[in-house]
């Protein structure tokens, strides 16, 4: 069972992972085994997320990508793969979010959030793809979101675009299950990092802020989730444990999607 779960000679790319989820992701990936690689936008952030795997005990390579650019996305996986080896494991993490109503979102924010969201899994699919076609196996995990399956209010670039990733996973499934290579995706819930901190303070009065009630009475379990809940799954997902799960968005969300919420 040790060894269903392993990734002990694993190369895996995580995107966008100097901090946040990518981060645990990859620190978890590191822990099971793995040799871990990821990238970010600009040398600052690279830099300060080799500083917290340093700190964190975790062996890194980074490099700095916009995974937006094609070109600039083929150069970093070739070099991975001449410093490092071919990429077994893709995490499609890199994304961004603008919460602007529709009606004031221009047509630039919203192909932005697309751009990143979900053009950009798949100019890094596409560059990974013919080296683990050529080897036989391969490993596509992609960011979806709650909002691939729901809408809410401000969100619409970022939901439409998370919709088009679930798709975009199901359809790398289908076109290259036949070489042994394994696309999914995982859909976190809201998840307490220190951009949501806002969202979770205690108000003057000691109530929870508005919208940490509508969240926990939406939820089953009751609380926001950690990034290490995310771990367990990741890991899953990137193992041998996976191998006929294709084409599958695991939601990691305390239940929100198969709950209605609590009657007033």
């Amino acid at each position: 069972m040790d060894n269903m779960f392993s990734l002990k000679g694993k190369i895996a790319l995580v995107t966008g992972a100097s901090y946040g989820i990518g981060f645990a992701i990859a620190q978890a990936y590191y822990e099971a085994g793995a040799s871990i690689v990821f990238n970010d936008i600009n040398q600052d952030l690279v830099d300060k997320g080799l500083a917290a795997y340093g700190e964190a005990g975790v062996d890194v390579r980074g490099y700095v990508c916009d995974v937006t650019d094609e070109d600039a996305v083929n150069a970093m996986v070739g070099a991975i793969e001449r410093d490092v080896g071919v990429i077994d494991i893709l995490v499609n993490n890199a994304g961004i979010i603008r919460r602007v109503p529709m009606t004031e979102m221009s047509a630039a924010e919203f192909r932005k959030v697309v751009d990143v969201d979900l053009n950009a899994p798949f100019i890094v699919a596409k560059a990974v793809l013919p080296s683990m076609i050529k080897k036989g196996a391969g490993k596509i995990i992609n960011l979806c979101s709650m909002m691939s399956e729901l809408g809410r209010e401000t969100v619409s670039a970022y939901a439409a675009a998370k919709g088009g990733l679930k798709m975009l996973t199901r359809n790398i499934a289908s076109e290259y299950g036949q070489y042994n290579i394994q696309c999914n995706g995982i859909g976190p819930g809201y998840i307490a990092t220190p951009q949501t901190a806002p969202l979770r303070e205690r108000q003057a009065d000691g109530s929870r802020h508005p919208f940490d009630q509508f969240l926990i009475g939406k939820t089953p379990m009751a609380r926001w989730g950690t990034t290490d809940d995310l771990k367990g799954p990741a890991v899953f997902l990137a193992s041998a444990a996976s191998d006929f799960v294709n084409g599958h968005v695991l939601y990691v969300d305390g239940g929100i999607l198969a709950y209605i919420g609590k009657q007033p």
